[in-house]
């Protein structure tokens, strides 16, 4: 009894799907499309009386790129009940399969005009076609390089007409599709209106993709400095430094009808130039215009070139022999004086030996590392090319300088645990609650007239604090500078993140070693009047006992150099602990 009323269920389950999907229409096929649209003569007229065709021929669309699309795959909207609908299919979203295009079209003058209202403003349709679209590398296509002035013509009739005359529409002409077209200059979907752009755009992101081609001019024997003599030229140089009023490559060749400076019609020719420079420089006379632009020092056949030429010679010899000649006279009467301050009574011992060969090989492969370290970070800066620019060089000279550095943090660590020297010389450099009050007091000093200035021992807070940021810069430098030598074996155990964290760190710290160099260790040895030009303790260990005097009053040497000389008699010789 139960299995009958379970066929009747599957029954009417079954006559219900049967129901749903006949209530559900196919979407009509090509050819249900082509059977009204393969008629030439299938037309429709809209408000304003303009008939537009509806025929599609399905040869060419048979050899479109959408060839393989259906006819619903572009006009969505379209179903089965169309045309007895009656309704008008919507425009046809491109978006949907070229979303990057589209996008790009968004910003262009093309759609700003759609989006205001214009009327005739170019959609996809207008340039690429709508039923017989192919590879823009086809001659057929409207928009292979060839035809590229007639799609555009029909809507800038005039502009294409100057085009065609132009340097640029006869070697378009002429096969060169190296030769500029309006999606050159004006980019391809995003269409640009260069009427106000800048100048520095038009010269440098325009005219600069021919003309500074090495490629193209080579290959088309054009002169091989136009851009860059320009840039080094007034209106070049204005532009680049924000004027928008200054002269650009088109102010002067023209816009769209550029041509040769042989053609009697263009802006450059002989006759036309006082006209060109007059739109500027009002008055301009032809004295004026003869001024050349485009000029890389080398001399002309003009006697004005001729003339400028050999005063510009002239002057760079006038300055290197007068400059050099007081500079060789300044660098001897330094080199004299740097004598003599090397050469005067100095006996305090400040550093003995081991102390001065430590500091030089830190001094040495601290500026191997900053040099090698900042040319690779810039391969393309003054310092790669001073290094030669070979990467292999700078990597392993960077690498041999940085083991230096990480071996003599070693030698100095068991220097300053096992050697009396070391350990006197680590226990002057331990902090200490005297340090701030010293720079507590050394700031009021400096920053009030007759305040006392602090008494230092043998080493003040600005010694210490250099001698730990050493320390601390070494063990930094030394843990990333391995990480980004070894990244693999490092991955091993450590996210990838960590490399790129190791990276930023190195560089950053690198940054701030060398300026604390120059900017607190080259005061303190170099630059401060009390010691210029140098603190020679760094070559022969020693200082002047009044230097000592004054800068670590609280030493015990300098204490007892003060008893020696109050008595009248010899100072003691100092240990070399000092």
């Amino acid at each position: 009894m139960r299995i009958v009323p379970r066929c009747f269920v599957l029954f009417f389950s079954l006559a219900g799907l049967e129901a749903g999907w006949a209530a559900t229409p196919k979407p009509p096929s090509n050819s249900d499309c082509l059977e009204c649209h393969s008629d030439k003569t299938l037309a429709k007229t809209n408000e304003a009386k303009q008939v537009t065709s509806l025929f599609v021929d399905q040869a060419r669309y048979a050899n479109s790129v959408h060839r393989t699309n259906a006819c619903v795959s572009c006009h969505a909207d379209v179903t089965a009940k169309h045309p007895d609908d009656n309704l008008t299919p919507k425009q046809v979203d491109c978006a949907k399969c070229h979303a990057a295009q589209s996008e790009s079209y968004k910003g262009s003058v093309h759609a700003v005009a759609l989006l205001y209202g214009k009327s005739g403003a170019p959609a996809c349709v207008d340039c690429h076609s709508k039923h017989d679209i192919v590879s823009h590398y086809l001659p057929d296509s409207p928009l292979h390089f060839t035809k590229l002035t007639k799609t555009c013509g029909e809507c800038h009739p005039e502009v294409a007409n100057e085009v065609k005359q132009s340097v640029h529409g006869k070697s378009v002409a002429q096969g060169h599709r190296d030769a500029a077209t309006c999606i050159d200059c004006h980019s391809e979907h995003k269409i640009e209106d260069l009427r106000k752009a800048s100048p520095i755009k038009i010269s440098e992101q325009v005219c600069s993709k021919c003309h500074a081609s090495e490629r193209i001019r080579s290959k088309y024997r054009l002169p091989p400095d136009r851009v860059k003599t320009f840039m080094e030229s007034y209106h070049g140089l204005a532009s680049q430094y924000g004027s928008t009023r200054a002269a650009n490559c088109a102010s002067c060749h023209g816009v769209h009808l550029i041509l040769a400076s042989s053609d009697a019609r263009s802006m450059i020719h002989t006759n036309n130039l006082v006209k060109t420079c007059g739109k500027c420089h009002p008055g301009a006379t032809e004295n004026f215009a003869v001024a050349k632009i485009h000029t890389n020092g080398e001399p002309g056949k003009e006697l004005g070139s001729q003339v400028n030429f050999w005063v510009r010679r002239l002057y760079l010899v006038l300055i290197f022999g007068t400059i050099g000649g007081m500079l060789a006279h300044n660098l001897l009467s330094w080199r004299r004086k740097i004598m003599a301050s090397l050469h005067a009574s100095r006996t305090v011992v400040r550093m003995d030996l081991s102390q001065r060969m430590q500091h030089l090989l830190l001094a040495t492969s601290f500026i191997v590392l900053g040099v090698t370290g900042f040319a690779l970070k810039f391969p393309d800066s003054w310092l790669a090319r001073l290094l030669g620019s070979d990467e292999t060089f700078r990597r392993m000279s960077h690498r041999v300088a940085g083991v230096v550095m990480l071996v003599l943090g070693a030698y100095h660590l068991l220097y300053v645990v096992r050697s009396p020297q070391g350990r006197q010389l680590l226990k002057d450099f331990l902090p200490c609650k005297k340090d701030l009050d010293d720079f507590k007091t050394n700031t009021v000093h400096l920053l009030s007239r007759g305040q006392p200035r602090a008494k230092f021992a043998r080493f003040g807070y600005p010694e210490k604090a250099e001698y730990w940021a050493v320390v601390w810069g070494t063990v930094i430098m030394g843990v990333t500078g391995f990480m980004l030598w070894f990244p693999v074996s490092v991955t091993q155990f450590l996210p990838r993140w960590a490399v790129d964290v190791a990276t930023t760190i190195h560089y950053y710290e690198a940054i701030l070693a060398c300026l604390a160099i120059v900017v607190w260790h080259f005061y303190h040895v170099m630059f401060d009047p009390e010691v210029y030009p140098l603190n020679w303790a760094c070559w022969d260990g020693r200082v002047s006992e009044e230097w000592y005097r004054h800068e670590h009053p609280l030493d015990t040497k300098a204490t007892a150099f003060g008893e020696q000389k109050k008595d009248g008699g010899k100072p003691v010789k100092p240990d070399s602990s000092a």
